[in-house]
């Protein structure tokens, strides 16, 4: 049966640059896992009250899972200074420590663009995350910035990746050539219309990740 908390922490958690910025969505008694959502790039505007992230944590948030969100360092109140998503690895995955000691549940990584590109790095290897969520991945180069997904070759966790039609930084084709590359289990969703920013299509990218979230609760092979 889908679960809403309206309960939200808002507290500091310890990160290898100084304290993190974070909310927490509260979850059920009975979750099944946490997860944990990561935001876009900070030098553009990019915080945990991003609207794709936010709408991305109600959608987790609804299996009744306590949802972790957070700012990178030098972002809003959390301390340090942007580190050209290296140190924002690290960010990552002082997060996922604080989210295991926390609930000691199974976890679900998920992030959008520079969130995703940066976070699944930490997560892919993590034992405690079963599953990751992809938003906007960036499938080309951004100004100054490439990416390197090789680490999802070999990545056998599932997968989702969603993306809009219009997506500036992951045209269909070249996103597509991208995610045929990584190892299976994966799934991409396509929003029709949808921007980088998925602007007006928001409850379609939502309803993909809820789908996919009972999908995948229901497998058997890929119960924690």
């Amino acid at each position: 049966m889908p679960h809403e908390s309206s309960s939200i922490r808002s507290f500091f958690l310890t990160g290898p640059a100084g304290r993190l910025e974070a909310l927490l969505n509260a979850g059920a008694p009975s979750a099944t896992h946490a997860a944990i959502v990561c935001h876009p790039h900070p030098l553009f505007g990019g915080t945990l009250h991003n609207k794709v992230v936010f709408h991305a944590m109600k959608a987790l948030n609804s299996f009744g899972f306590p949802v972790l969100r957070f700012n990178f360092r030098g972002t809003g109140l959390s301390e340090g200074e942007h580190a050209h998503g290296v140190g924002e690895i690290e960010d990552v995955r002082a997060a996922l420590d604080w989210l295991e000691q926390e609930f000691n549940l199974p976890i679900i990584f998920a992030g959008f663009s520079f969130g995703a590109a940066v976070g699944s790095r930490a997560a892919y290897d993590d034992d405690h995350v079963r599953a990751l969520i992809a938003l906007g991945l960036p499938a080309v180069a951004v100004e100054d910035r490439v990416y390197d997904f090789e680490f999802l070759r070999t990545c056998t966790k599932p997968k989702l990746f969603i993306s809009g039609s219009r997506d500036q930084f992951a045209p269909p084709s070249k996103l597509e050539a991208l995610v045929d590359t990584f190892a299976d289990p994966k799934k991409l969703v396509r929003i029709e219309a949808g921007d980088h920013f998925f602007e007006g299509r928001l409850r379609e990218m939502r309803d993909a990740i809820e789908t996919w979230i009972r999908d995948y609760l229901s497998s058997e092979t890929l119960k924690p």
